[in-house]
């Protein structure tokens, strides 16, 4: 039940070792109460002095208190550690898929990466803080309260001892049956995250499209299958309590029933006979209250999985080849033959890519969909690294791929979403600009076409965006991230990932008034299908199948008669 990974934690180990030590201290305060508890019972039962009462009971009281205190200061001792750890793996989370780019995002699925950051880490937050105090606690107690009942009556020790391992046998079996079915749950829950968001970005398209009762029914279908694989997991959840408060509660009754036909016939005197089932019940608790949290930590250590295994993804090497230089109308990329496959695919995405661009072009990549645009805009933003064979180089250098530090410092990525943090407007603009003056945030503003929209705002550029906070639509996203582009001057190459996509018509064409200046000076590569946009640009890239099928200027192809002539009849005919 425990993930190994756990204990590579930083300060895990340490602070297993003071809980250990606490809950060892518990034990002992456990086995003090009964005892004591039981001296007060019998003498009661004798009809001795209150003196004899009194003592024992103060001592019950303490060895009581005592141990409720040691639970509370077993949370406040770990909760920080745990809460310190949570919040460090949401960054490192964040950072990591950072780091990957837009690739990882969609291998995994925008739904489930929002998720796992914020539910996921929730979930792996109270994992950490159930599963190792009960662990422990079921690593301790009971055998501490079995060593001394067996000092007490070893027939009861031996029973007791038998017993353990069939209620844990039978936990596993119930267990693997809970595993499995939580693990559905959870794939259910990422796909009904993934089915939300993707539906709720692309509202006003569907709309358009007459096609958001259909998605509806989607959601609705994909929400129902989720609860349907949660109740099935809430069954397995309800009986195997049942099953085990019912044999924890029989091997209870078996010892009491033996216990007393002992005492009736003098074998067995009472004090000890009634610790022996005072203790009883505290042998079974910590696998009772470990079963009880078993489905929540089941869930915990599935977000922990789906996190780690992020976290896990190899990353590139090799990243500072390129030295640090700026992007100028002498500089040159080349890309020959460059093939790039996905993990598990059959066919590699893109094939036999190559392309030279020198200084300030505006490129657009055009395809239908699926044909690679994106790949390739990953490709060339270094979000992915080719396959080993094919040339890629920056100014005449030889690199492994693009993913350096001194190229990223260079581009600026426009996807069709684009992220937004949990900070104020202004933040949000100045992402890539540590210095920037509320001058040139409010210039950036105005040439992206925000200044309209800030002046509603009550607070204005310090309204607070992004997760949890006030809600931006596409076409005002796309403007944030226009204000970047303008913020930042010393960005001179742009990728555009499609970043019109999901916008209607008339939001489009606003935005493309506003997008249309930031081209200037700028090597672009821009991702579309929608056919307005291939005008604006000095030289097109076909895309069919992953390869690159025409290349040259929109008025070379156009005479030429081939595949981009082809594309922009069908392109036509769609819009």
């Amino acid at each position: 039940m425990i993930d190994k990974r756990l204990l590579a934690l930083p300060g895990m180990r340490r602070y297993m070792g003071i809980l250990g030590i606490l809950v060892f201290v518990q034990a002992v305060a456990i086995i003090v109460q009964a005892r004591y508890l039981s001296i007060a019972i019998v003498n009661l039962w004798n009809l001795k002095a209150l003196n004899s009462i009194l003592v024992p009971t103060i001592v019950f009281a303490i060895a009581f208190l005592s141990r409720h205190l040691l639970t509370v200061a077993e949370n406040r001792v770990f909760f920080p550690f745990v809460e310190k750890t949570s919040g460090e793996m949401r960054e490192h989370l964040m950072a990591k898929i950072f780091k990957l780019g837009p690739a990882e995002i969609e291998k995994q699925g925008t739904g489930n990466i929002v998720t796992m950051a914020l539910e996921g880490i929730d979930k792996v937050q109270t994992y950490l803080m159930l599963v190792i105090i009960k662990i422990l606690d079921m690593s301790i107690t009971p055998w501490l309260i079995l060593i001394y009942i067996l000092f007490l009556r070893w027939e009861q020790a031996i029973f007791l001892f038998m017993i353990f391992p069939v209620i844990i046998l039978f936990m596993i079996i119930l267990g693997l049956a809970a595993q499995s079915k939580a693990d559905r749950q959870y794939e259910g829950y990422q796909r009904l995250s993934n089915h939300f968001v993707d539906t709720l970005r692309g509202l006003s398209t569907l709309k358009q499209l007459g096609l958001s009762k259909r998605y509806a029914d989607n959601v609705y279908e994909v929400s129902e299958s989720y609860r349907k694989e949660t109740m099935s997991t809430l069954r397995i959840a309800l009986t195997s309590t049942f099953a085990l408060d019912f044999f924890t509660t029989l091997s209870i009754a078996v010892v009491a029933v033996f216990l007393g036909f002992d005492l009736l016939d003098g074998k067995v005197m009472l004090l000890p006979a009634l610790t022996i089932l005072v203790l009883a019940p505290e042998y079974f608790l910590p696998i009772r209250n470990f079963a009880n949290d078993y489905h929540a930590t089941l869930n915990g250590k599935n977000a922990l999985t789906a996190v780690l295994e992020v976290l896990n993804e190899p990353e590139m090497s090799q990243t500072n080849v390129l030295p640090d230089f700026k992007w100028q109308s002498t500089s040159s990329l080349t890309l020959k033959k460059l093939n790039f496959t996905y993990p598990d695919a059959d066919q590699p995405a893109l094939k036999d890519v190559s392309v030279t661009v020198k200084g300030m072009q505006k490129i657009g990549i055009i395809g239908a969909s699926g044909s690679g645009k994106s790949t390739l805009i990953n490709l060339i933003g270094g979000f992915l690294a080719p396959d080993a064979d094919g040339q890629v180089a920056i100014n005449g250098q030889s690199l492994p791929h693009l993913n350096q530090t001194a190229w990223q410092k260079n581009f600026l990525y426009i996807p069709q979403n684009p992220y937004l943090f949990h900070a104020t407007l202004a933040q949000n603009i100045a992402f890539y600009v540590d210095h920037a003056t509320p001058k040139e945030i409010n210039e950036a503003v105005k040439r992206a076409g925000l200044s309209a929209w800030v002046a509603t705002l009550p607070a204005g550029l310090e309204t607070m965006i992004g997760e949890g906070a006030r809600s931006v639509s596409g076409g005002q996203a796309q403007r944030i991230a226009l204000a970047r582009a303008f913020l930042d001057p010393n960005r001179r190459v742009l990728l555009f990932d499609e970043p019109t996509a999901h916008l209607d018509i008339e939001t489009e064409a606003a935005l493309k008034k506003d997008i249309l200046p930031v081209f200037d000076n700028h090597l672009v590569f821009f991702a579309t299908h929608r056919l307005h946009w291939i005008s604006e640009m000095d030289y097109v890239l076909v895309i069919d199948h992953g390869r690159i099928v025409e290349q040259g200027t929109p008025q070379e192809l156009a005479t030429r008669n081939g595949e981009y002539v082809k594309l922009r009849s069908e392109m036509g005919a769609a819009e």
